[in-house]
C-alpha cells in the first residue's frame, strides 16, 4: 500500500509539472502554429486575446482576400541550400600510434554504417524543415534493443544485438524546465511528451493504460480565400482531438547530489511505466545525460527556443497581401464599373443581375437621366511602388536574392564577378544556420559512439562502402570504440561543390602545384585526382599502392617477433616511407631494441634493392 501511494505521488507530481511547463511554453507554441499556417498559405489568421489561432473574416462580400505566398519559396530556397550541409565527421585519435589510428578508423566506419542504416541524411533534412519553420528541432539518440541481428531466445523472449536509433522530435514534443536556458546542458530537467496509442504503450512497456482524448496538431480541411466571383482554399493547421490515445510523459532529470546517475520517470495516464537512472552514458568523461540534441535556425540570446525567419516575414507578407488585394479591387472597379442610376428610371433588379452587357437594350423612364458609369480613374502608382518596396524587403530580411530565389539573373547585373559576389552574399546569410546543423551532427556522432561503447558487448559484423565503391566488411565490439572525440571538417559544403573542386584541381594541375620536384605525379596524388574526377576504378596502380602500404604496415607489427623478407616485387620506396613513419611516430618511442634493429635492417635491405635497380637501369 505504501508503494502504491508512493507511485501515485510520483505520477501526480510528473503530470502537474508537465501541465505547468505546457502553459509556460504556450506563447511559443502559438508562434510555431502561426508560422506553419503562413508557410502553407493560410495567411489570414492571427492569435486572439484568448491565446488561440483564429481566422480573419471578410468585411464585405466583394472584398478581395487572396494570399500571394512569398514565404514558401523563400523557405524552400533556404532548405535547398541547407540540405547541402552534410559535414564530414572525423574521429580524432588520442595519439598518432598505429593502434589508436586503427581504432579511429574503426570508429569512422561505425559512424558511416549507422548513418546509412538510420538514413541519417534524410532525418537531418526533416529536422532542417522543422527548424526553418518553427525555429527549433531536436534529435533523440537512443539504444533500441529490438533492432539489429537476432541472437537467440531467453525466457521465450527474442533477444537482439540492439542498435542506435535516431529520431527527429518536433519542438511541440519537448518541454524544458525553463524557457530562458541557453541550451539543453543548462536545463535541470527536460520532458519529452508524445501521443501514443494504447496498443503501442502495451507493446513497448507492457502496461495496460486507459485511453483518452488527446489534443494534437493536424491539417484541417481548408480555409476559404478568393474574391468577388471566385473562391480558393488552403490547408489549415489546427488543434484536433485523437481518440483512444494517451500522452506518454518522459521526464529526464540530470545527475545531482540526490541522484548521481540522474533519473528517468515515464508516466502514461495514471500509470508509472518506469523509474530509474538515466539510461545512457552519452556525455564526456563517462557521465550520464539527456539523449537530446538541439538544432535551431537562428539563436536568440537568453532563450531556449530558436527563431525562424518566418517570424520576420509575416508582417511583410500581411502588407504585401493587403497591397495586392486593394490593387485588384481597384482594377475590379475600373473593369466592371460602378453605375449611377436615377431613382425609378430603370429596372434596378435587371441591371444588377445582367449589368451593361454588350448589345443590351436599356429602357429608362422618359425624361430621366440614363445610367452612367462613374469615373473611377486609374490605379494610383503608389500601389506599384509599395509592391516593389515590399518585394525588396522580402529579399533583404530573408537573405535570399532574386538570383537564388527565382533562378533569374538581375537585370542590372551582367558581370560574372558580380554574380559570384551575389551568390557568396546569399550563402553568407546562411552561415549561422549551417553551423548549427554541423554542431548538431557532431553531437549526434559523439552520442552514437558512446552508445556503442556502452551496449555493444557482443562482437558484431557491419559493412560500409569503402574505397573504389567496394564493400568493406568489419567486426567490432564495445572495447574497440576507444575514441569518441569527433571534429567537423572545416570545409564549407555549400560553397565547395564537386564541380568547384574539379575546377580547382585542374587549375592546380595546370600551375604545376601537384607535381613533385622531378615534375611527376606520385601514385597517391594520381589516385586522388582520378577519384575526384569520377574515374577511380580506372586507376589500377592506385589500388596496388594501397596493397603495398597495407603490407608494410603489417610488417611493422610482425617485426616485433621476427624478421620479414624483402621481396623483389615490393615497392621499395613506399615500404621505406611506411617503416620510417612507424619509427618516427609515437609507437617508435616504445618499441623494444630488437624490434628497432629489425626495422632498421629491413629498411636497409629495401634501400639496397633500390640501388641495385638503379644500377641496372
Amino acid at each position: 500500500m505504501a508503494d502504491k501511494i508512493f507511485y501515485e505521488d510520483i505520477v501526480s507530481m510528473v503530470k502537474k509539472d508537465f501541465a505547468s511547463r505546457r502553459e509556460m511554453r504556450r506563447p511559443y507554441e502559438l508562434t510555431w502554429q502561426l508560422n506553419m499556417n503562413f508557410l502553407m498559405g493560410n495567411q489570414y489568421c492571427n492569435v486572439n486575446g484568448r491565446g488561440e489561432i483564429e481566422q480573419d473574416e471578410k468585411y464585405f462580400f466583394w472584398q478581395e482576400r487572396e494570399a500571394y505566398n512569398h514565404i514558401a519559396p523563400i523557405i524552400e530556397t533556404r532548405i535547398a541550400k541547407l540540405d547541402k550541409v552534410r559535414p564530414k565527421m572525423t574521429v580524432v585519435p588520442f595519439s598518432d600510434s598505429q593502434q589508436d589510428a586503427k581504432a579511429t578508423e574503426l570508429s569512422q566506419k561505425i559512424l558511416s554504417c549507422v548513418a546509412e542504416s538510420t538514413n541519417l541524411s534524410k532525418k537531418i533534412s526533416q529536422a532542417t524543415t522543422w527548424s526553418e519553420t518553427c525555429g527549433t528541432v531536436f534529435y533523440k539518440i537512443t539504444w533500441d534493443k529490438h533492432k539489429g541481428k537476432k541472437l537467440g531466445t531467453a525466457n521465450e523472449v527474442q533477444v537482439f544485438e540492439g542498435d542506435v536509433d535516431v529520431a527527429v522530435c518536433p519542438p511541440f514534443e519537448i518541454y524544458p524546465d525553463s524557457n530562458v536556458c541557453a541550451g539543453i546542458d543548462d536545463c535541470q530537467s527536460i520532458i519529452h511528451a508524445k501521443a501514443y496509442s494504447v496498443q503501442d504503450v502495451k507493446n513497448i512497456w507492457g502496461v495496460d493504460v486507459q485511453g483518452e482524448e488527446v489534443q494534437i496538431f493536424a491539417l484541417d480541411g481548408a480555409v476559404a480565400l478568393g474574391g468577388i466571383g471566385y473562391d480558393s482554399t488552403v490547408p489549415n493547421v489546427i488543434s484536433q482531438k485523437k481518440q483512444n490515445t494517451v500522452i506518454v510523459i518522459e521526464k529526464y532529470i540530470r545527475p545531482d547530489k540526490d541522484n548521481p546517475d540522474g533519473r528517468l520517470l515515464i508516466v502514461a495516464g495514471d500509470k508509472l511505466l518506469h523509474d530509474g537512472p538515466l539510461p545512457y552514458i552519452n556525455r564526456e568523461n563517462n557521465e550520464r545525460g539527456f539523449p537530446f540534441v538541439r538544432q535551431v535556425s537562428q539563436n536568440v540570446a537568453g532563450c531556449f527556443w530558436g527563431m525562424s525567419i518566418i517570424d520576420r516575414l509575416i508582417p511583410i507578407q500581411r502588407s504585401y497581401n493587403a497591397v495586392k488585394n486593394r490593387k485588384h479591387e481597384f482594377l475590379n472597379r475600373i473593369s466592371m464599373g460602378v453605375l449611377t442610376v436615377e431613382d425609378g428610371s430603370v429596372d434596378v433588379d435587371n441591371l444588377q443581375e445582367e449589368g451593361l452587357s454588350p448589345g443590351k437594350v436599356l429602357i429608362y423612364r422618359q425624361g430621366s437621366e440614363p445610367p452612367q458609369i462613374m469615373d473611377s480613374g486609374s490605379v494610383p502608382m503608389e500601389f506599384t511602388y509599395e509592391e516593389e518596396r515590399l518585394i525588396n524587403e522580402f529579399m533583404v530580411i530573408s537573405g535570399t536574392s532574386e538570383l537564388s530565389r527565382n533562378s533569374a539573373t538581375p537585370t542590372n547585373v551582367t558581370s560574372g564577378v558580380a554574380l559570384q559576389l551575389l551568390i557568396e552574399q546569399d550563402d553568407s546569410r546562411l552561415t549561422a544556420t549551417a553551423e548549427e546543423i554541423r554542431f548538431a551532427t557532431k553531437e549526434i556522432a559523439q552520442m552514437i559512439l558512446r552508445l556503442f561503447r556502452q551496449f555493444a558487448f557482443a562482437p558484431r559484423y557491419a559493412s560500409v562502402i569503402g574505397k573504389d565503391n567496394k564493400i568493406d566488411v568489419f567486426t567490432f565490439s564495445a572495447s574497440d570504440v576507444v575514441s569518441d572525440k569527433v571534429v567537423v571538417d572545416t570545409q564549407n559544403e555549400k560553397d565547395d561543390t564537386t564541380s568547384q573542386k574539379r575546377s580547382m584541381m585542374f587549375e592546380l594541375l595546370a600551375r604545376g602545384v601537384l607535381y613533385d620536384k622531378d615534375g611527376k605525379l606520385d601514385e597517391k596524388t594520381k589516385s586522388q585526382i582520378l577519384s575526384l574526377a569520377g574515374f577511380a576504378n580506372w586507376q589500377t596502380d592506385a589500388s596496388l599502392s594501397s596493397l603495398h602500404r597495407k603490407k608494410a604496415v603489417a610488417e611493422n607489427i610482425k617485426m616485433a617477433d621476427s624478421d620479414q623478407i624483402v621481396l623483389d616485387v615490393d615497392d621499395h620506396q613506399l615500404h621505406v616511407d611506411e617503416h620510417v613513419r612507424y619509427i618516427l611516430g609515437d609507437e617508435g618511442q616504445h618499441i623494444e631494441p630488437q624490434h628497432f634493429d629489425r626495422l632498421l635492417g629491413h629498411i636497409a635491405q629495401h634501400k639496397q634493392k633500390m640501388e641495385v635497380k638503379v644500377e641496372r637501369t
